[in-house]
């Protein structure tokens, strides 16, 4: 699991207008819980950029005035209109407690339904894993090279290494979708393919019905 270098500062004050004043100095009023109690800092809000606006996911040593706390980022509030980050929630971690961190899904392989026309919809980018720190991994890699069409990949399909997955076993994770026009062209192909078959099977019948029947003569050998 990668990890990020934070450094934080103690809040000397609590209450919105400290908060507002913090954010318009360009911080963010943050808590570090989880431990034996809760920490109140800021953080310079340039310092959440590669956290924030990443598809990666990162533990955090947290340096608050030089005490060092490994924690995640558990969530962030940002403001309706500026999108401006207005609070963050980190939780600190322990090498023996489980924790649980949703992990972005890298799909692997060559699908024969897209290859064939069909289209690939990834419903679920991350799972919801809980494993001790040093066994939660970076992503999860998901095989799609049997995915035909009308065919998805489960959430129970997944192999689980040292980590559980909390997402429901039957939840799809991708699923390959027949497109509207390739689907008219197959329904049309399966419709002629039909029509082949019973077309077969109606000219044997007519030749079967043609043939002469046996007479009564015939089959009988001389008697010697």
């Amino acid at each position: 699991m990668k990890t990020l270098e934070i450094i934080g500062y103690k809040r000397a004050n609590l209450g919105k207008s400290e908060s507002k004043k913090l954010r318009n100095e360009g911080n963010v009023p943050c808590v570090l819980y989880g431990g034996n109690k809760q920490v109140h800092f800021y953080v310079p809000m340039i310092q959440f950029r590669e956290i924030v606006y990443s598809p990666d996911v990162y533990f955090v040593n947290m340096d608050i005035e030089g005490t060092e706390y490994k924690c995640i980022l558990q969530d962030v509030q940002f403001h309706p209109v500026s999108e401006i980050i207005l609070h963050a929630d980190f939780l600190q971690l322990f090498d023996d407690k489980p924790m649980k961190m949703n992990i972005p899904v890298s799909l692997a392989g060559k699908s024969p339904g897209v290859i064939n026309g069909g289209t690939l919809v990834h419903k679920r980018r991350t799972l919801n894993i809980k494993a001790l720190p040093n066994n939660m991994p970076d992503l999860i890699e998901v095989d799609i090279s049997s995915l035909d069409f009308h065919k998805s990949v489960k959430v129970g399909e997944v192999e689980e290494k040292d980590f559980e997955i909390q997402d429901p076993d039957q939840a799809s994770i991708a699923v390959v979708e027949v497109p509207r026009a390739l689907r008219a062209a197959l329904a049309e192909e399966e419709a002629a393919l039909e029509e082949e078959v019973l077309l077969a099977a109606e000219a044997e019948a007519a030749e079967e019905g043609e043939k002469p029947e046996a007479s009564p003569e015939e089959g009988k050998t001389e008697e010697s």
